[in-house]
Parts: structure tokens; sequence; C-alpha cells
């Protein structure tokens, strides 16, 4: 108002630095999201995903879901999306994930929100940036959780040489049990499960600890279509959109959202696994080099472990090791050279799948 003393205080936010974030902050994150078939419809024509559970209602509610379920990764995406104004707008990068697990599926029509309680920090020697450890839940409308994970990241420092409030680096487990798995899953009714249909004759029992699977084919990554996926889960970070910021980064371009290689290395993977149709659980996971516009993403996996489910005969798990390669096909499983990722390693993603027995 005219004549008024009081301070104009700033509207907009830069959002946070290392130095904001305390053990134990709870954070809220804004803008519930409710899902809709126009999500699932644009996540396919991005990726291209075939399993037949999430694409047909008729398939899913055949063996015992009430709809097609939305595809687990975007769920994943939409909830990690929440997060990223208030804890990785300011990252350098995004380092790893551990302990997610996929709760309870989530159908057309139901509305996402997302917490993140702060459960790690530690500096880098380099004094500029420190790493923030988050578990982040994703809730539907009757606040029930539909999917939990912890990530760890590295955010800047408003001011370089700030010290840190409390350090400590969590303790994480190495998997998520297979005791653990199946809540994200009802109950199948395997005689209407048709593996014609599916698009694979191969089950649980077919896979075998160490096998190795070449998913054979490649995807181009398009400059639009990354920063459309990315828009899709409303994720800010600056890093994928602002070409003129980029200019003056290392690379000095635009990198690709880390969960876009693994939603396509996902979809390619069903060449092979094309019953894996439900992610259980994701035990780890990095991203081991960035990918850019004009890339070809080739991937393979290697089953690391076959478990049954305690008191269910309709699904088996598989614990699965997801390698993406940028601009090489990966008939020869390319993976480490010595202690070292190979120069055109992306993604290595350890994963639960379930698989109908």
């Amino acid at each position: 108002m005219p004549g008024s003393t009081h301070q104009t205080l700033p509207k907009t936010s830069a959002g946070r630095f290392f130095e904001d974030f305390h053990l134990g902050d709870m954070i809220v994150h804004a803008t519930p999201r409710t899902v809709t078939s126009g999500d699932v419809s644009l996540y396919t024509a991005l990726y291209g995903p075939r399993f037949a559970v999430q694409s047909s209602d008729a398939f899913a509610r055949g063996i015992g879901y009430p709809a097609a379920p939305v595809d687990d990764m975007l769920v994943f995406h939409i909830v990690f999306g929440k997060t990223v104004p208030d804890v990785s707008i300011n990252a350098v990068a995004n380092l790893g994930y551990a302990d997610g697990r996929f709760l309870r599926p989530v159908f057309p029509g139901d509305t996402l929100s997302a917490t993140s309680e702060v459960i790690g920090l530690k500096q880098t020697s380099s004094g500029d940036a420190g790493i923030v450890y988050v578990r982040s839940v994703g809730r539907n409308q009757r606040a029930e959780i539909v999917l939990s994970y912890v990530r760890w990241v590295l955010v800047r420092k408003r001011q370089p040489g700030t010290p840190a409030h409390a350090e400590k680096v969590p303790d994480l487990p190495k998997a998520v049990r297979p005791e653990e798995l199946g809540q994200g899953c009802p109950p199948l009714d395997l005689s209407a499960y048709d593996d014609a249909l599916a698009g694979s004759p191969f089950r649980w029992g077919d896979y075998a600890a160490g096998e190795r699977i070449d998913h054979v084919d490649g995807m181009t990554v398009e400059e639009a279509e990354h920063q459309i996926a990315t828009r899709l889960y409303q994720n800010t970070a600056k890093v994928h959109f602002d070409a003129h910021g980029a200019r003056e980064t290392r690379f000095g371009k635009r990198l690709i959202y880390g969960g876009h290689v693994i939603s396509l290395a996902r979809a390619l993977s069903f060449n092979g696994l094309g019953n894996a149709f439900h992610i259980a659980a994701i035990n780890g996971g990095r991203h081991v080099a960035p990918l850019f516009a004009g890339d070809t993403v080739f991937a393979w996996s290697e089953v690391l472990e076959v478990a049954a489910l305690p008191g269910r005969e309709d699904v088996g798990a598989l614990r699965l090791r997801l390698v993406a390669a940028k601009n090489r096909a990966c008939a020869d499983h390319p993976l480490k050279s010595g202690d070292q990722y190979a120069t055109d390693v992306i993604l290595d993603l350890d994963y639960w799948a379930l698989l109908p027995r």
C-alpha cells in the first residue's frame, strides 16, 4: 500500500543448498498429482514399454487386477519429480538409490503426493558441496504408501567452506529381502495368464542365476522427448532444461534426466524379460556417466538371484542387474574395465522383478 513501511519479502526461491539441510528434516513436497490415462499414454509414447499387465485392462482384470496398473517407473518418476524443487534443484549430480519398495499398485485416477526425510549428510573434501541422503515416500489419496526409496544427491553449497550442521552416513541394506517383496502385486489367477499375449514364453522358472541377456534393440534419444518426459514428471532440475545456463557447465549442454535412462533401459528389457511385468524393489543404482540428445541407448541384464516368495505360488522374483550403454550394442555385455566402468556404460541398476510361475 502507498506509504507502507514494511519490507517486501522475496516471492521466489532459489531452492535449498547443502547448508540448508538438517538431519531429521521432514519435507512436505508441493503439488499433489492425479495420474490420468493421458499420463500413461504419453509415457508409452516416450518409451514404448510393452508389458501386457500395464498395457491392457482386459489382460490385467483377467489375472486379478481391477484394471491395468500404472507403470511402476512412471509412479517412481512422478514421486521423484515432486522432490526435486526441495532436494535437488541445486544438485551437481544424483548419485544413487537404495531400499526402494513398490508397496501398492497405482491406477489412473489415483492422486500421488510425496514427503522426504533427511537421513544423512556428508561434506565433500573440496568444501564446495555435500551429499544429502533422503528417504522419499509417495502416498495415494488414502494416505497409503505406494512407494518408498532412499536416494543420495551431491548438492552445491551456497557459500563454499560452510561446515555441515552434522554429518551422518546412513546404514542402508544391500538389497531388499525376498520376504519383503510382493505387496504391490495382488494374487494372480495364472490360468488366465496368456504367454502369447504377454509376448514371452519364459516364466520365473525358466531363468537361472548368472544368466546374461542382451536386449538387442537400441533407442536414440531426441532433445525434445527427454525434456517432455522430465516435464511430465514436473521435475524442475535446471540441468535438464536451461540450455543457456548449461553453457557454463562442465559439459556445455543439457543433461538427460537419469530416470529417462532407466525407463528406456527398462522398456528395452522387454525383449528377453517380457513376463517381468512388475518392479517390486530397487536395491541400488548408479548413473555412471551422462547421456545427451543424439545418443543411442542399448541394454543388457544379468540374473543375480532367483527367489521364491513366502506364501506366493503365483509369482516368483528375479533379482536383476540392468546395465545400459550409449552408442554401443550390448552383445558382449559391457560393464567394467578393471575397477572402472567402461566408458560407454551409463547405468548400473539392481532391482527385483516379479514374474508368473
